[in-house]
């Protein structure tokens, strides 16, 4: 018995060991990434969100309604969206504005006198917002509606869909700017 639990610790020292330096830097593409999954994105298993770009157009459809977010390219490199979530007949919310990149993160800053901002998680196949968001994003919705928790599923990776995309009015989501 002792000898199994002497094994065991050295076993679990090891393990430490040897994951303390891949943790302290060592060049990978993502920073919070522990060994494996960085082991994982270099062999291709799994993709790496930094290389892959938020345009496009995503939506997810339930009970209530739809959520939709488009992502288009602007001048300069800068990105442009347009969201609309639908909960019910006078509940939703709707905006547009400005995004940048910061990592797994994407930055929703609203257009217009209300200053709302959003850090959304981004993980390429998804935009997910937090489940709290800033009380200058309420001017955003009407009725109950709000945008905290709302996610949005990839349906396309180009521009073309986000540029068609309309909101519920028939009015372009994500107008070229």
């Amino acid at each position: 018995m002792r000898r199994t639990s002497l094994f065991l610790l050295l076993l679990l020292a090891a393990c430490q060991q040897a994951a303390g330096p891949d943790q302290a830097g060592g060049g990978a593409d993502t920073p919070s990434a522990s060994g494996l999954e960085r082991a994982a994105i270099e062999s291709g298993v799994v993709a790496d969100v930094g290389k892959i770009s938020p345009v496009g157009l995503f939506q997810q459809r339930h009970e209530a309604g739809r959520d939709m977010l488009c992502i288009v390219p602007g001048r300069n490199g800068t990105l442009h969206f347009g969201l609309e979530a639908i909960f019910g007949a006078e509940q939703s919310c709707h905006g547009q504005g400005a995004a940048r990149r910061a990592g797994d993160k994407l930055v929703l800053s609203f257009g217009g006198r209300d200053q709302c901002i959003i850090v959304a998680q981004y993980d390429g196949d998804q935009i997910a917002l937090p489940g709290v968001v800033d009380m200058k994003c309420a001017d955003l919705c009407e009725g109950r509606g709000s945008l905290e928790g709302v996610s949005f599923p990839r349906i396309a990776g180009q521009a073309g869909p986000a540029f068609a995309a309309r909101d519920r009015a028939g009015e372009s989501l994500c107008a070229p700017h």
